[in-house]
C-alpha cells in the first residue's frame, strides 16, 4: 500500500482515529508521519535509560564504584554494562547483582516482596502464607495490648494454616 500522503512510498504507519463514530482511516510512510502536526513521536525516551537513572538515584556513589567492579560469573555480564543497557545477561544476573537490587526495588516499590494481587486459585500455598502473616501481625497488635484470649484464638487459626501448609508440601 502506498502512503497516502506522498503517494511514493510503501505506507509503514496505519492510523485510525474515531470520533463521535466517524472513523478516519490514514496510510502514511515513515517520512510524512514524522512530518504530520497529529503524531508526536518522541524518540528519545528509552526504558532502560530510565532504569539506569533509577539505579543511580537510589544508590549511593560509593555503592556505585564497587558495583561496577564484579560481573556474573555464568555469562560475564559486568554491573556497570547493566547499568549502562538497563538488561542482564542471563537469569543468573538476577541473583549475583541481588545486594545491589534490593535498594532499587525498595525504591521503586517501597518493599522488595510482592504485594500485589494474587488469584486465589492458581496459588494457594501464597495465600496461606500472606495470611499467616496478616494473622501474626493481629496476634501480635492484641499481645500488646494484653487482648490474650483474642491472641490465642489467632495462633490457633495461625496452627491451623500452618498444619496445611504442611500437609500441601508432602503432596
Amino acid at each position: 500500500m502506498l502512503c497516502q500522503v506522498c503517494n511514493k512510498n510503501n505506507a509503514t504507519v496505519h492510523y485510525t482515529k474515531i470520533i463521535n463514530g466517524e472513523i478516519e482511516e490514514l496510510h502514511m510512510c515513515d517520512e510524512c508521519a514524522m512530518n504530520n502536526n497529529e503524531f508526536e513521536f518522541d524518540t528519545t525516551f528509552s526504558f532502560h535509560k530510565l532504569l539506569t537513572g533509577l539505579i543511580d538515584s537510589f544508590q549511593g556513589e560509593t555503592t556505585r564504584k564497587e558495583a561496577g567492579e564484579f560481573s556474573c560469573p555464568f555469562c560475564g555480564l559486568s554491573y556497570a554494562q547493566f547499568r549502562q543497557t538497563g538488561k542482564f545477561g542471563c537469569p543468573q544476573c538476577y541473583d549475583t547483582f541481588k545486594s545491589n537490587l534490593i535498594p532499587l526495588f525498595k525504591g521503586i516499590h517501597g518493599h522488595n516482596k510482592h504485594m500485589g494481587k494474587v488469584p486465589k486459585r492458581t496459588n494457594k500455598t501464597l495465600a496461606k502464607k500472606r495470611e499467616i502473616h496478616r494473622l501474626r501481625t493481629e496476634m501480635d497488635r492484641l499481645v500488646s495490648r494484653e487482648a490474650f484470649e483474642e491472641a490465642a484464638v489467632l495462633r490457633d487459626k495461625i496452627k491451623e494454616l500452618e498444619n496445611e501448609l504442611g500437609a500441601q508440601k508432602e503432596e
